[in-house]
């Protein structure tokens, strides 16, 4: 007989305490489950069929849109090509018909996957996922998803595989507001669901991972994630011996058509909507499923005002000088948007001239290049980073490059292979940095690009407001310099608030306030960030303010205004920018050549009758205009700047700071997360008294010259408003005084 336990062998428990631990948590588990099991009840069906529609309003409470109504028309399981209903299953439970109604392995996968980190994963099965979308509500919540686990169980035990499988495909969301297979089938390919092709199915399927993200036409720069979906689902039909290898291999892409839109979203409408759901969605703020159910009411961040003026803008500067007889014009698309630099709030946004004809928001695309628009982002990483030449000069505006057409670019005294051309081939030979901003000189860039560093370079374009993901944005040697990046119009938007604010971001915001009923939705905190350093953010902005004073910026001084900004022109010509700011708002304007039949990027060559349009052309006319209105009745403030060592002294005088706005502006005020009014981040200096101009002189109009002005005056061409270019230059005068 063995004596008492002593030492480390008390401390633990003897085996049979242990084996009856294990079996009363057993016991316990076992009888949750039958608990939950014979609680638990199949309820009828959810309201998700009757959504409520959204509303969407401007800042101002005007409304904006509302959407919601629900298009779904149900079919029987026979009306499904059998290749389409194992697309489905491919795509989401390809154990479907084998397995049981849940799996608890896959489930804690995905939810060590969620808590690590790796991603938001479901876990659920397809019969626990027709659960949800015809029982449930949408709530991510334990309780939801404990119903849904024991109801799924009891489905399976009372329904056939069949029936639920038809129940998830009539169920199912599937993007352009098409609920069910059938009104899918006829919003993505305009035919009826026993139509479709193996292909088109295998898309579907594609869609329900994530519906808004892979609608191609909306999001045609997600087509390398769409297509590896896509060739994910095939590679697992053929795995599961649905499809013959020779079918797989003789599969090509099913591109969807056009979308059309309802009534309610034609015009502007629909663009301003689209980019707030996607705001929403993107930043965890409501669910897609939860915001299709509607009911909410959405304050957005856009000045009706402001969004009267861009439209009226691009329509007098190009809209309206376009002719249907010159086919060139049929490829003209606009893309806009405006941000309060203070405290990131999108305040007007254009997507293209009608959401029900041009389907696509050209202010949120990401597949068209930036062009000379990233210049200033390479010069603000290079003082950031206190860059030097290859000879060890220090970059500033004064130094001095090569500005040789063609010149091969050097990295540590060897030829890197990059040789860019300049715009026409035009050599300038030695030019200051200033110059070569001003003239947009692509060997000066390139050659700045690799002194810098191409991982410099994109860090700073990330630390302004670029997607470390954008296509382009990691380029080699020199060629991210130039503009090969494909972020949108919004996101270059972000980049120049963030130079307008000396360096400072705060992310954009579309939305100030989201409520259902009487509860009032969290919105996420925005943190500003130093993104740059003032002195490199405020000497960027005054070598940008040459280009509007004398470079190929100057359309940009019709907004009368002091005024900073560069023009950009994409490769082939296919897209031309100007991104500009004034110290209260930062706006950025791009025209896209793309054909209306096949989506196709296009030459902007010959269209409005311009042999080639360049960012100085429309895209910094439609931003003077545009800007003009949208500050018109607030004090005209000039830039407050803070220069790096080795730039010239800035020009202006301690400005104020005009952060309040004035009575006249009817835009509403800034608003935290809660919707509260807060005060904007104070700007650094000294305060100084408010801006104002002396009393209000009498502008003596000019009679326009009968000879060409002298270099001191802004060149003017036919069709120039020389009386507006005067004012311009007029206002800015009476601003330093």
């Amino acid at each position: 007989m063995s004596g008492p336990r002593t030492g480390w062998r008390r401390a633990l428990p003897s085996w049979r305490t242990m084996l009856g631990t294990v079996l009363l948590f057993l016991l316990l588990v076992i009888g949750a489950l039958i608990a939950g099991y014979l609680l638990v009840d199949i309820p009828p069906a959810n309201s998700a069929a009757k959504a409520q529609s959204n509303v969407y309003l401007y800042s101002d409470g005007t409304e904006l849109a509302r959407d919601g109504e629900v298009n779904r028309q149900n079919v029987r399981l026979s009306q499904i090509p059998k290749t389409v209903q194992q697309a489905v299953l491919a795509a989401e439970d390809r154990d479907f018909y084998s397995e049981s109604a849940v799996d608890p392995a896959a489930m804690l996968r995905a939810a060590w996957n969620t808590v690590t980190g790796k991603g938001k994963q479901s876990g659920s099965t397809i019969t626990q996922q027709y659960v949800k979308n015809y029982y449930l509500a949408q709530e991510q919540t334990l309780t939801r998803k404990t119903k849904e686990f024991f109801i799924a169980i009891k489905l399976d035990r009372e329904v056939s595989k069949d029936n639920i499988l038809l129940g998830y495909l009539n169920s199912s969301y599937y993007g352009r507001n098409a609920y069910g297979i059938q009104a899918a089938a006829q919003a993505y390919y305009g035919r009826d669901s026993e139509q479709l092709t193996t292909a088109q199915g295998a898309y579907l399927a594609t869609l329900l991972n994530a519906p808004s993200a892979y609608d191609l036409t909306a999001h045609p720069g997600n087509r390398p994630r769409v297509t590896a979906r896509w060739n994910y689902v095939l590679d697992g039909m053929v795995k599961q011996k649905w499809l013959s290898p020779a079918e797989r291999a003789a599969m090509r892409f099913p591109a969807p058509r056009p979308a059309k839109t309802s009534p309610g979203l034609t015009g502007q409408r629909g663009y301003l909507v689209e980019a707030v759901k996607d705001y929403l969605t993107d930043h965890r703020i409501l669910g897609e499923a939860t915001l299709r159910a509607g009911g909410y009411r959405i304050t957005t961040t856009l000045s009706r005002r402001r969004q009267n003026a861009f439209v009226a803008a691009v329509n007098t500067h190009l809209m309206d000088r376009l002719d249907d007889s010159r086919p060139a014009d049929r490829n003209v698309r606009a893309g806009g948007a405006s941000i309060d630099p203070r405290n990131g709030r999108v305040v007007a946004l254009y997507g293209g001239i009608d959401f029900a004809k041009q389907y696509v928001n050209s202010a949120t695309r990401t597949d068209y290049q930036v062009g000379s628009t990233f210049k200033p982002i390479v010069f603000a990483s290079a003082v950031q980073n206190r860059a030097t030449t290859q000879d060890g000069t220090p970059i500033t505006p004064n130094t001095v490059y090569d500005g040789t057409n063609k010149r091969m670019t050097v990295s540590d005294g060897h030829a890197t292979g990059f040789a860019p051309a300049n715009e026409d081939d035009r050599s300038y030979g030695p030019i200051t940095v200033t110059e070569a901003t001003d003239k947009s000189v692509n060997a000066v860039y390139a050659q700045m690009g690799i002194d810098v560093g191409p991982d410099k370079v994109k860090d700073t374009a990330v630390d302004l407001g670029i997607p470390a993901d954008t296509p382009g944005l990691a380029a080699s040697h020199g060629a991210i310099a130039l503009g090969t990046a494909t972020p949108s119009v919004l996101d270059m938007t972000q980049v120049y608030a963030t130079l307008a604010q000396h360096g400072s971001r705060r992310p954009y915001t579309l939305v100030d306030k989201v409520t259902r009923s009487d509860e009032e939705i969290e919105l996420p905190d925005r943190e500003r960030i130093d993104a740059l350093p003032r002195e490199a953010a405020d000497t960027t902005t005054a070598m940008l303010r040459s280009v509007v004073e004398g470079g190929t910026g100057t359309a940009a001084q019709g907004a009368g205004r002091p005024a900073a900004g560069k023009t950009g022109t994409a490769e082939e010509d296919k897209a031309a920018w100007f991104a500009g700011y004034t110290p209260d708002l930062a706006t950025v304007v791009a025209v896209l050549g793309q054909n209306p039949d096949t989506a196709a990027q296009e030459p902007l060559y010959g269209a409005a009758g311009l042999a080639r349009v360049n960012g100085g052309d429309f895209p910094a006319e439609i931003w003077a205009d545009y800007t003009a209105a949208a500050l018109r009745g607030r004090p005209v403030r000039d830039f407050d700047l803070h220069l790096a060592d080795g730039a010239e002294p800035s020009p202006s005088e301690e400005p104020s700071d005009s952060a309040s706005p004035s009575p006249s502006d009817s835009d509403s005020p800034t608003t935290g997360p809660s919707g509260t009014p807060t005060t904007p981040a104070p700007t650094t200096g000294a305060p100084t008294p408010p801006a104002t101009l002396p009393p209000s002189p009498t502008f003596p109009t000019p009679t326009p010259p009968t000879t060409q002005p002298t270099q001191d005056w802004p060149t003017v061409g036919p069709g120039d408003d020389f009386e507006r270019r005067l004012r311009s230059r007029w206002w800015t005068a009476m601003a330093r005084q």
